[in-house]
């Protein structure tokens, strides 16, 4: 099956991307302006919201930590509400999710935001194929990470790698080792976030016999067992704030230290990086070392998240059909599967998709997803939850335009004022 490498143009009239051939894409200057605060869109998703770690912060109390997200896609610029407390509004409109154009508002809790267009275009290169070594996407975003690949595969330095949890991190990390110059030497891997705080240490630099309590002999860590090729840190975020300074030392000086020695190992070793984590928020709140972030993050890619590229979704299921013995087609799943998989949010990425195609080619019955993590919720625990939001998002309005007051929301909605009461009660709305 085929898919075009360039996408089809959209009828939007702001057209935000324009193709220069198969190897480029000049990215409209749109910015996200609230009051003095602006954000430059990019085609990574980003967020707004009170948390100061958004790419957008606003400090607003009727503003959920995260929000909403903006993204620039072929459509134009795209929003969408992030499951937020007071909702999010685009013109008059209530939005789970919708293209913005230049001139509307969009309204996140008492904030009014405007999109306001640059002169100046941004260029982003594009590889011409749809694959980096096992990582699979067609999409404007993933051809933008492959070509980033390409460039860091040939530098022999540090890259961090980010990304949501199941989005394929550890994929990209091995592709990298196996496009660089590194590829038949050892590639290590070790998970931070699997080791308890005090035996990180000894895992990474190794110790000598007597290092400590059941150490009877001594070892090599991993930075050795990598040498001449990659050491891989996965999670890297979960990294004890104890260890960052001696995991700086390491990089900076390319020797260890085995716990119980007083003498240093030279290493010659490629470290790539990846975490779950907001680490530019974690320097921020001082829970990651500033100095260590940037010694990691030397080449930083950012792997999207699957309902980011939901176009690359058939592309990801033909593929994972291919790795079955024996191979497998799209024509082998239940009729309407790929409606029912592109309708789909996937919060678990494409790791999720993966056990979801699995449970189709065994079962292949659609009806068995209702089952697992696609199953719709119940009527009635849906229709009390589309029922809440209506009634915050109304009671709110009429609070707004009444300044506040109960009596005054009361005669706009035509209700009593002790039904008023009741909703802004249970909804923790503020009042008069």
């Amino acid at each position: 099956m085929g898919f075009p490498l360039v996408p089809s143009r959209s009828d939007s009239p702001t057209q935000t991307m324009v193709f220069r051939g198969l190897n480029a894409v000049e990215l409209l200057d749109v910015r996200v302006k609230a009051g003095a605060r602006e954000l430059q869109l990019q085609l990574a998703e980003a967020v707004i919201g009170s948390d100061p770690a958004c790419d957008l912060h606003l400090e607003d109390g009727a503003v959920s930590r995260r929000h909403c997200s903006v993204q620039l896609d072929e459509a134009g610029v795209r929003v969408k509400d992030l499951g937020s407390k007071n909702g999010t509004r685009l013109g008059d409109a209530r939005i789970i999710e919708a293209v913005w154009e230049p001139g509307q508002t969009l309204t996140v809790g008492a904030t009014k935001l405007t999109l306001e267009l640059g002169k100046q275009p941004t260029e982003v290169p594009l590889a011409p194929t749809n694959h980096f070594g096992p990582v699979y996407g067609a999409s404007v975003s993933m051809r933008a990470l492959f070509a980033a690949l390409e460039r860091a595969a040939k530098a022999d330095t540090t890259v961090l790698i980010t990304g949501e949890t199941g989005t394929g991190k550890d994929l990209v990390a091995r592709a990298l080792h196996e496009a660089s110059s590194r590829r038949e030497e050892p590639f290590v891997v070790c998970d931070c976030s699997a080791l308890s705080a005090g035996v990180v240490e000894a895992e990474l630099f190794g110790h000598t016999r007597g290092a400590f309590s059941g150490a009877g002999e001594a070892r090599e860590g991993l930075f050795q067992a990598a040498h001449r090729g990659t050491l891989f840190l996965d999670e890297v975020g979960e990294l004890p704030a104890d260890l960052q300074p001696k995991l700086l030392r390491a990089l900076e000086s390319k020797k260890v230290r085995p716990l119980g020695s007083t003498s240093e190992v030279n290493v010659d070793v490629r470290v790539l990086a990846a975490t779950h984590r907001d680490l530019h928020g974690a320097v921020k709140k001082k829970t990651f070392r500033e100095d260590l972030f940037f010694r990691l993050a030397v080449i930083e890619v950012r792997v999207p998240a699957l309902r980011e590229r939901r176009e690359d979704l058939p592309l990801l299921v033909e593929q994972l059909l291919a790795q079955r013995t024996p191979k497998l087609a799209l024509t082998d799943l239940p009729a309407n599967a790929l409606k029912l998989l592109s309708a789909y949010a996937w919060p678990g990425n494409v790791r999720e998709l993966r056990n979801v195609v699995e449970r189709l080619v065994v079962t292949k019955r659609l009806e068995d997803l209702g089952q697992g993590p696609m199953a719709l919720k119940g009527w009635h625990e849906a229709r009390a939850e589309a029922l809440s939001k209506f009634e915050l998002d109304y009671v709110q309005r009429a609070l707004l335009q009444a300044n506040g007051n109960l009596a005054a929301a009361a005669r706009a909605l035509g209700v009593s004022r002790q039904l008023v009461h009741q909703l802004v009660t249970r909804h923790g709305l503020a009042h008069d």
